[in-house]
């Protein structure tokens, strides 16, 4: 089992000092999430009960590939994945550039976690039609992999162009979402696929079982894709050993949100986040 940090919701001015600590409490994966702006979004959010936001203004939301080129380079064996980055938000080409100089100046450390997004807003912002983005995606993804190879690329209007810099290995994609649609993105097109929430044991296996119907009906074996699962249980070796052998590849942790109530008393910011980091290192990963 590896180990990912759920690092949503940190201030900007963490980042850096928090990839340092994962590296050396051995998370594999840093993670950060992908949002372009806040205002009153008339989209419901999908995953509260009131359809708002667990946000505010004050919120940030740095930029994913601008805060893993600045933590890669205080790093050396620690991955980066945005969880999810919305990609279809986006045009192709500065897509695949982010992308790409982000896994060439980490030396190979990124793993493309994309998504779909709920957020109407942000591709009205964005100019990208909102309701082809999933579509869009499914075209995107296979274009992406061609310019990070080095291959030309031709698409309409515009002459045949290639990319550069590119990185040495292939970028692993990894889909996140847990609706049919993007299940089955995950199973015809991913390398990996991501929960978007936190799972109950009953939730994760209908997901898994799911994901390795729809594996076999497109000619993939069953251990095809590397499943990243966020689960809905107090850290505990036993439960993360059951959750390996049914093939779950990673799973996601914050220890700060375990915080006992004397260390929320006696600590803050990127203090507690240490203290709680290196205790799940000691108990769990270790």
């Amino acid at each position: 089992m590896r180990y990912w940090l759920g690092a949503s919701f940190v201030d900007t001015g963490e980042f850096t000092q928090l990839a340092r600590i994962a590296e050396d409490c051995g998370f594999d994966t840093f993670t950060l999430s992908d949002h372009l702006f806040y205002a009153d979004f008339a989209t419901p959010y999908p995953y509260s009960r009131s359809g708002k936001p667990r946000w505010d203004a004050s919120t940030h939301w740095p930029d994913a590939w601008v805060t893993i080129g600045a933590m890669a380079a205080v790093t050396t064996r620690l991955r980066f994945a945005p969880n999810v980055y919305i990609a279809p938000a986006r045009d192709l080409l500065t897509v695949a550039k982010q992308v790409s100089t982000a896994a060439v100046l980490s030396g190979d450390r990124v793993t493309f976690g994309v998504g779909v997004g709920w957020c109407k807003e942000e591709f009205l912002a964005t100019g990208q039609d909102f309701h082809t983005r999933g579509r869009r995606l499914d075209a995107m993804i296979p274009r992406l992999r061609q310019l990070w190879s080095g291959e030309a690329l031709t698409l309409p209007g515009i002459p045949e162009f290639s990319i550069a810099p590119t990185p040495e290995r292939p970028i692993p994609v990894y889909v996140g979402g847990d609706s049919e649609a993007a299940l089955r993105r995950a199973a015809r097109l991913g390398d990996g696929w991501i929960g978007n929430r936190i799972y109950a044991e009953e939730q994760l296996d209908e997901v898994l079982a799911a994901l390795r119907k729809f594996l076999a009906e497109y000619g993939r074996p069953a251990d095809a894709l590397e499943i990243v699962a966020p689960l809905a249980v107090l850290p505990d070796r036993d439960t993360y050993r059951r959750w390996h052998d049914k093939g779950v590849s990673a799973t996601m942790a914050a220890p700060w949100w375990l915080a006992t109530p004397e260390e929320k008393a006696t600590l803050s910011g990127l203090e507690l986040k240490r203290v709680t980091m290196e205790r799940f290192a000691e108990e769990i990963i270790r």
